[in-house]
């Protein structure tokens, strides 16, 4: 597995080898060990899997957790093919505001590691199914949204003929949401990151490169 760090400080695309034959093909978007040696983490503590299929056109996010409680994922699509988005809202953060996008496919299988305070958006190109490692299970009532047609972030998102959540269709700008103490801070986001790997929060900043 071919391991990188994106744009965004402690952000990493996960690119597993792909072994195919007559029946179709065999991958592992997750493995301990590359992942561990990349980006100085222990095992990914998962405590919940999602699954979440999406009709060619709609876009969900850009999506983060309130941090604290926080929590970090690790996605792939197991199915389709979609527009993978890794924003930085951390407050304080030396990328708050950059953004990434890679293309994740189920016929050729790669993941994206987003740590903890980080938004998170994709645009399904196709029908697709996109399959989640969560670090803390799910809870609604932490989940907030950044505008995924923000003008000052200008993700690659089509502005015509999209598909997205009422909630989605009325969420805030990154500088609204900051205005009003609504984004994590980056501080306290490494702290609940280290606490996930028994680390402590120097160790996490040593081990990202940031």
């Amino acid at each position: 597995m071919d391991v990188r760090e994106l744009r965004i400080a402690g952000a990493f695309h996960c690119v597993p080898d792909n072994f195919p034959d007559e029946r179709g093909h065999l991958a592992s978007p997750f493995q301990e060990e590359p992942f561990t040696k990349a980006t100085g983490h222990g095992l990914f503590p998962v405590r919940q899997t999602n699954h979440s299929r999406s009709r060619r056109g709609v876009v969900r996010g850009v999506h983060y957790t309130t941090t604290p409680p926080g929590g970090a994922k690790y996605v792939h699509c197991s199915q389709g093919r979609a527009l993978d988005i890794v924003v930085d809202v951390r407050v304080g953060s030396p990328t708050f505001g950059v953004w990434e996008s890679v293309v994740l496919t189920a016929e050729h299988p790669s993941a994206v590691y987003l740590p903890v305070g980080v938004g998170h958006a994709f645009v399904a190109l196709e029908d697709t199914v996109m399959t989640y490692l969560l670090s803390v299970p799910y809870t609604a009532a932490h989940e907030q949204a950044v505008s995924i047609h923000d003008p000052a972030l200008n993700l690659p998102v089509p502005t015509e003929d999209v598909i997205l959540s009422d909630r989605d269709r009325v969420a805030l700008t990154l500088d609204e949401s900051a205005e009003r103490g609504m984004l994590p801070d980056y501080e306290k986001s490494l702290e609940i990151e280290a606490a996930l790997y028994g680390a402590y929060p120097g160790d996490r900043r040593e081990g990202s490169g940031a």
